[in-house]
Formats: structure tokens, sequence, C-alpha cells
């Protein structure tokens, strides 16, 4: 292969694109839009009766419900050219499924989606096709049932079956913090905000066993049920609980290359176990002496905008083209570009909450930015709102971004830069009922 290699027009395209209507990475997707001259036609989860108040001739849907979703999108482009589809984030997937099946247009089958979907669901096919898992069993909601009872063994680890980024998932190493932590996963799956979402199995959460080892994610691609690999991440940062918040991704893998191989066969087997075909692919897996252990596996590309990690090239033009625009041209061509990710290394911290409370402001970002190899600094948090740290969180405060010769120098031009940052974050106090406070009042 040369070292460059010029890339076809894709201007006039036009793509269906699933998207949450807050999102950090829609915006890199726009841009890489308009860099190619594709037309994006937003699919996005907003109320029918808004009259476009954000301007982008978005077709409203609700992914909760995601064959009405997809019927609503095949009626408004019945009469329109549709060259590909794209989705972003965990819920529009399932939507852009059913879309993509009813229009002919290559993608990956609903079920195979929705099996993505549910961890149990992940874990049963695991298991079924051989693949290295843990014990596991679903465990209602409501009531917490009593441990000993099942013959649950330490360490565990529960989790919500449907929820991403590591919300709610807790590391137990006895009765009473198992007991602990499913009062903490109830409490979340019961918060307003969680119900708002309209996630499926809030009634039910896992508990599996606990998997030593240190963890890798992996980006892809599938072509026609080819996996493409495009980059192996490895996370520095110890993942071993209580909580499981991610910090430093950081590629090329320092793993051996045999250690990479197997990784790389693994997911091309969980892959194919799922029933996944086409489009991105996001990966996690666990490493140690039994070898690698399939975590989860998701339709999608990488999420939040970690995504600025990767590039690929050099293209005919000496430059470089980021992940979004190569998926654009994924979703559009029946064959993939071969260019080839960058030979520099790079790594993105997802910087990481403390503590929750309400976000004020942060200190340090000129010192941050100056730390040699850092290339870019994106607070994503905004002033005054609340955030939330792990379990009950999964936003960021924002992303680090790193390049240099060697993935070590990244990793660590990345903890030096954070070292500089000072995030200003102050304690929510907490509301009494009205009730509660009369009574208090009438006490005293």
């Amino acid at each position: 292969m040369s070292e460059t290699q010029s890339i076809p027009s894709m201007a006039n395209k036009r793509i269906l694109f699933f998207a949450a209507k807050l999102g950090y990475q829609t915006r890199s997707f726009e841009e890489a839009a308009k860099k190619l001259h594709v037309e994006l036609v937003y699919v996005t989860d907003r109320c029918h009766q808004l009259e476009d108040p954000w301007g982008d001739c978005a077709i409203p849907v609700q992914f909760e419900s995601p064959e009405s979703a997809a019927h609503t999108v095949m009626e408004q482009v019945r009469t329109t050219r549709v060259d590909g589809i794209l989705a972003l984030g965990d819920r529009p997937v399932t939507a852009a499924a059913y879309a993509a099946r009813g229009l002919g247009i290559a993608y990956n089958h609903p079920l195979a989606v929705e099996a993505c979907r549910s961890k149990l669901r992940m874990r049963e096919i695991f298991r079924d096709a051989g693949l290295q898992v843990p014990w596991f069993r679903k465990l209602p909601v409501h009531p917490t049932p009593e441990p000993s009872l099942l013959g649950i063994t330490y360490p565990c680890v529960l989790k919500p079956m449907s929820l991403s980024a590591s919300q709610g998932v807790i590391r137990t190493n006895s009765r009473e913090e198992f007991l602990a932590a499913a009062t903490r996963i109830r409490k979340l799956l019961d918060s307003a905000e969680i119900r708002a979402s309209h996630e499926p199995n809030l009634g039910h959460m896992i508990v599996e066993g606990y998997i030593p080892g240190e963890e890798v994610a992996v980006e892809g691609f599938l072509t026609n049920g080819k996996l493409r690999v495009f980059a192996i991440f490895d996370k520095p940062d110890p993942l071993e609980g209580p909580y499981f918040e991610e910090t430093i991704y950081v590629t090329p893998s320092r793993h051996s290359s045999r250690t990479q191989e197997e990784i790389e066969r693994c997911m091309r087997n969980a892959v194919t176990a799922l029933g996944l075909s086409q489009g991105p692919v996001h990966a996690e897996f666990r490493l140690n002496e039994n070898g690698v252990w399939p975590l989860e596996i998701a339709p999608r590309p990488i999420g939040g905008l970690c995504a600025h990690a990767l590039r690929f090239g050099p293209d005919a033009t000496g430059g470089f083209v980021g992940l979004e625009e190569l998926l654009m041209r994924h979703a559009v061509e029946s064959h993939a570009t071969e260019l080839q990710r960058e030979k520099q290394a790079s790594g993105v911290m997802m910087i990481p909450v403390s503590r929750s409370g309400i976000y004020e402001g942060v200190a340090g970002v000129d010192a941050a930015r100056n730390v040699p190899r850092i290339v870019d600094l994106v607070v994503t948090a905004r002033e005054h709102d609340a955030i939330a740290a792990w379990p009950e969180g999964s936003s960021y405060l924002g992303f680090l971004f790193a390049r240099s010769e060697r993935p070590e120098e990244a990793e660590k031009a990345l903890r030096a830069a954070h070292a500089h940052l000072q995030f200003q974050i102050t304690p929510t106090l907490p509301v009494e009922h009205p009730v509660t406070r009369q009574i208090k009042t009438t006490d005293s």
C-alpha cells in the first residue's frame, strides 16, 4: 500500500444521522460533513410539536420506541434518496437498524443491536459461543435478594442491565457491600432522570464475578461481516473498583503483538456471535493469565470526544482524516478506504469528576495547554450545572488530548496537564420535603 491514497468525492451524498439532540460528537460530525459536502439528515429524540427549535430540520422521533421511530423516518424520506446511515450513542442505534432494514440499506440487524443493549443478553451470547465470561445472574431491583441464598461469591460486580459509561457499576467484596451497592443502584434506577430516559430493563440488574486484569478498548468497523480494527487503546489506570470511571486511553497498545492478535481474534468471535455485520463497533476487554475476556460490544463509534484521538493518513494531499470523516465514507461507499491510523502515538483523558456537586469553573487551563505534547483541551462541563461523580455519573468534565512519538510520552503528558487543572465543584445542599420541614418545626 502506498504512503498516500486519493479519496473519491463525497459531494451531494445524503446520510441519515441518528443522534441525541445533545451530545459531544454531533458538532464533530457536522464539521466533517461540511468538509465533504455531505448532507446530514438529522434524526433526533425531540418533541414533534416543537417547530425546529435548533434550526437543523431534524426528523423528531422517540428512541425508546425504535420501530415507531424507524417508521416515522421511512415516511419522511420515502421520496428522498438516502446513501447511508450513521448512529451515535447506544439509544439511537436500534432505531437506525430498523430504519436501515426498511430502507434496504446495509446495516446491522435490529435483533443484533438489541442484544448489545442488554448486558445480560450479551453475556448469554458470549457464553453460548464459548467465549470467556464470568458467572452472572439477573436480579430484581425490588426487592434486593439475599446474596447468600443465591450462592453469590466475592468479589463480584453489580450493574444495571442497559446503562452505559460504567454508570451504576459497583464492585463488592462482602455481603454488606453487596446490599449497599444494590440499594445505591436501585436509587439510581428509580431517579427521575433515569426514569425519564425510558431505558429498557430498569427493573433488573445483573451480578457477575469480578474479572481481574488490565483493560483495553478497541475501535473498529464491520463491512459485510469483515472486521477492520482501527486502534487498540490501553487503559493505563487500573479499573479495579469499587467504581469504574474511565480516564486515560492511549494508542498504539503497548501489549505484545501476540496479545493484540488475541484481542482482535476475540473481537471477531464476539461480533460474529452477536450477529453484527455493518458499521462502527466499539469494544471493551479484560486481559489476564487466562486470556481475553469480552466485556461489552457496542455497534457505534467511541463516545464523547474521544474520537479526536484518532487520525488516519496521510491522504493524497498529505493531510489526515478524522474518525468522523472515515465513518461517513464507510457509511456511503460499499468498500472501505485503506487509510491507516497515523504513526504517532496519541492519547485522550476523559477528565474525571472528583465529587458530585455544582460545577463552578476551572483554573490552570493555560498551564495545562502549555504542557509539551498536549494538542487540545476541551472543557465540556457547563458552569453552574450539576455534575455527578461515579457510580451515579456518566458525564465527564472534559477531554485532554496528547500526541507524541511514543505512547508512554502521551500518557505522561496527559497526567502532567491534568495536574495543572483545578476544578471548582461546590456541594449541593440537601432539599427537604415540605412536609418534613413542617414536622420538624412542629416538633421543636
